[in-house]
């Protein structure tokens, strides 16, 4: 019965990697979508300025203001993370929906990764992929039981050969 018990729970466990993968797809498509128009705005004021945004932020670079300078690196940060984000949305859209799950161990994005499981919501799943990773944590619990019954199970006193009982 414990062995059944922790195989189910195991499944239930990671049947959840689907939808959790899928939050976090939208989490990171939001916050690519937000960045996107600042970095798409701050390209906007260079051009309005016939600047192209290798220009603009060398201007910010060269200032002798240092809050110039530093809005300077901050637009830098938000340009490298938007392409970060971007490169990880792709590969994400690449694989199918049941090797999501494994994208997100592999290098997930870790403010994405800690807003989605903070806002987490189990779902239930009844989707082909959801159904899978639920087998693959049954089968992961049954396994996990199994080897530690073995490993913790007691063993039956072996009579000694020549002993006298």
């Amino acid at each position: 019965m414990i062995g059944l018990a922790v195989s189910v729970g195991c499944g239930i466990v990671t049947s959840q990697a689907p939808e959790l993968a899928q939050q976090y797809r939208q989490r990171l498509n939001g916050a690519l979508h937000e960045l996107g128009g600042v970095v798409a705005a701050f390209d906007a004021d260079a051009a309005r300025n016939n600047l192209q945004r290798p220009e603009a932020l060398a201007l910010y670079q060269a200032s002798d203001d240092a809050f110039l300078r530093d809005r300077g690196q901050s637009v830098q940060v938000a340009i490298d993370r938007l392409d970060t984000l971007a490169r990880q949305s792709l590969a994400l859209d690449a694989l199918p929906a049941a090797a999501r799950p494994l994208a997100l161990v592999n290098a997930p994005d870790t403010t994405v990764l800690r807003g989605t499981l903070g806002d987490f919501e189990p779902a239930v799943p009844i989707t082909p992929h959801g159904l899978l990773w639920a087998g693959v944590g049954f089968l992961f619990g049954f396994g996990l039981w199994s080897l530690l019954r073995r490993l913790f199970r007691r063993r039956k006193a072996r009579p000694v050969p020549g002993a006298r009982v």
